[in-house]
């Protein structure tokens, strides 16, 4: 209804704004005079009227309130009206409302119902009394939410009275309104009515929305006395019911809630047992720990998987030994749980009980804290090197994948000798794995690919190919002379992979090393893919227009294949400009290219119509637009 009325409000400000000229818009806009403002109440233009209500609303006093009331009944100005007249202290506005209301129908007197309530005018009590019996129902129901903001025992006792034996359209209405009344009553200390009244409601034939609102008041309004009513909630048939409880136990301060959510984690459906936890952890109180461990060790599993991820929020070191545990288990769902929970655990000094663990792990429970202490990021270089000498593949291959989220700078050395020798033949690709992600996420990708490429002269060729992979991956100037060194090498193999690498290079520094190859490598079908390598770094990558110029024109003179100039006409129509025109019509006078390159020159044509240059340029080369 109020959502109603302020649509309303809305287009009535909408018309006037039209209405309004721009000069006396803002005339009226700059007026601070109590004085000057009733004279355009008395005088003004509708749309002036409106705009001198709203000032009054800040400049207004009881002297402007007869000139206001005499606006109410205006369809275009009542809402403005009252804007101003809930707004001015003192009591001649609420004479001038209840006035009105007397004589006022439909949805003018609901309006000033709502202002009436607004201002929590106590002398309006009778008048809102006689207008529940409205046969409006929106009227009535605007009086009985009046009556609820004003709250005090007058308009209670008429509310409690009303509400069995409303009309059906306005008993939401009127039980809203007992709410209202009840929050008033708690707010000043008188629980006991507050209880009275909120049960009332919970037990009346009102709209279930209003019997969740009153069933929170109910409880909250009892403090620790409440918790058997949450409890009853929780387990309540009813889905509103039993979330509303949730939303409330959140907000308790008083009584052994958490002890009654524990209670509920086992007495619950899984689906629900899942919803209490987290309503569980959002208090995070003294008591709600323990019950999550317990929960999240053993149980249904949506059950766990909630206690999982409500240990990521709250848990702390004393949660470690179940969450390994449970991360060593054989469902992938918990165990992936279980380790996300252990590495965002909050407290620290989780931290330092893992690696009391790793150092006394026993071969089961291994390649678990392994997997830990590489979620967790925790520099454990040593004990993880430990590891790499077990017989067990599984523990191997966790303390590599840890030692490539964890080991530091200075001691890349250790995954690279894992790459380059072995202790394990099988362990081979993994060891490359986790070397590429260590180098990648190395600070200085310089120095990282120093260190890598120096390996690869003296590597076998294997090797040699997953080494310069991981440094496409680094990236940077090292890492990019490398990849260039092994394109311009005799070993096919090495070609093959380095422009391969080259051609998806992610910066833009691989066009002249591309560029190089395209030109000057060895006549093999590798140059082509170097040239177009070179093409897709002009045609993908920011740069002034200068630079692509250069790069398309350095591009033609290279290409020897149709195929591979035909590639470079989407750039010219991407990158449309005179310059591109040019280009596009010289590379149309080649028969091979005419029918492509016409289109491209067309559609850049088209892109810049209205440049004369564009015109001359069609002319001199013979092509029609």
């Amino acid at each position: 209804m109020r959502t109603y009325f302020r649509a309303l409000l809305l287009s009535t400000c909408l018309t006037v704004s039209t209405a309004c000229s721009a000069s006396l818009f803002a005339q009226v806009q700059t007026m601070e005079k109590e004085a000057d403002l009733i004279g355009v109440l008395q005088n003004g233009a509708p749309a002036d009227k409106a705009i001198a209500c709203k000032r009054l609303a800040i400049y207004g006093t009881g002297e402007s309130v007869s000139e206001l009331a005499k606006l109410l009944p205006d369809d275009s100005l009542s809402s403005w009206t009252r804007i101003a007249l809930e707004a001015i202290p003192g009591s001649k506005p609420d004479e001038a409302l209840r006035n009105a209301a007397k004589s006022l129908s439909g949805n003018k007197l609901i309006g000033v119902l709502n202002s009436i309530g607004v201002r929590g005018d106590v002398a309006a009590v009778d008048l809102l009394k006689s207008k529940l019996q409205d046969s409006d129902v929106q009227v009535a129901s605007a009086a009985a939410i009046a009556l609820g903001q004003i709250g005090n025992e007058a308009a209670r006792k008429s509310l409690t009275q009303s509400l069995a034996n409303a009309p059906a359209g306005a008993r939401s209405a009127i039980a809203e309104a007992c709410v209202l009344c009840a929050e008033k009553a708690m707010n000043d200390g008188k629980s006991d009515i507050a209880i009275a009244v909120y049960d009332q409601v919970r037990k009346a034939d009102v709209p279930s929305q209003r019997v969740i609102e009153a069933t929170r008041g109910a409880i909250l309004a009892r403090k620790e006395q409440g918790v058997p009513l949450l409890v009853e909630n929780l387990r309540s048939p009813d889905r509103g019911l039993f979330r509303i409880a949730l939303a409330t136990a959140r907000e308790m301060t008083k009584g052994d809630v958490d002890g009654a959510l524990s209670t509920e984690i086992g007495a619950a459906s899984p689906d629900r047992a899942a919803l209490v936890i987290q309503a569980l952890a959002d208090r995070n109180g003294p008591g709600a720990l323990p019950a999550i461990v317990k929960a999240a060790a053993s149980g249904p599993k949506e059950v766990r998987l909630s206690a999982l991820n409500a240990l990521a929020r709250v848990g702390n070191a004393s949660s470690v030994s179940t969450l390994v545990s449970v991360a060593g288990e054989a469902d992938a769902d918990l165990t992936k749980g279980a380790l996300q929970a252990l590495a965002e655990l909050p407290d620290q000094n989780a931290t330092k009980e893992i690696l009391d663990r790793l150092s006394k792990a026993d071969d089961k429970l291994l390649p678990v804290l392994l997997a830990v202490v590489g979620v967790r990021r925790i520099e454990a270089t040593d004990l993880i090197t430990k590891a790499l000498a077990k017989k067990d593949k599984a523990t191997r291959e966790a303390a590599l994948k840890a030692l490539g989220a964890t080991v530091p700078p200075d001691r890349m050395d250790v995954l690279l000798t894992q790459v380059l020798k072995p202790s394990f033949v099988e362990d081979v690709e993994v060891a490359r794995s986790a070397l590429k992600t260590a180098a990648v996420r190395m600070p200085d990708r310089e120095a990282c690919a120093k260190q890598i490429a120096a390996s690869i002269e003296t590597s076998s060729l294997e090797t040699q190919t997953a080494l310069l992979d991981i440094l496409a991956a680094v990236g940077g100037t090292n890492a990019l002379q490398a990849v260039k060194n092994a394109a311009l090498s005799s070993s096919d193999p090495l070609k093959d992979v380095s422009s391969k690498l080259l051609g998806d290079w992610m910066t833009i520094d691989a066009a002249p090393v591309l560029l190089n190859l395209a030109t000057s490598g060895p006549a093999d079908k590798y140059q082509g893919r170097a040239l177009r390598g070179y093409i897709r770094i002009a045609r993908q990558f920011a740069m002034g227009e200068p630079e692509r110029v250069a790069m398309i024109q350095n591009a033609l003179m290279a290409s020897k294949q149709p195929a591979d100039q035909k590639l470079i006409l989407p750039i010219l129509e991407k990158f449309s400009s005179i310059e591109m025109l040019k280009i596009a019509i010289k590379m149309a006078g080649a028969d091979d290219l005419k029918e492509d390159a016409t289109k491209t020159v067309l559609a850049i044509a088209k892109k810049l119509d209205g440049k004369p240059e564009v015109a001359k340029l069609l002319a001199e080369a013979g092509i029609k637009p």
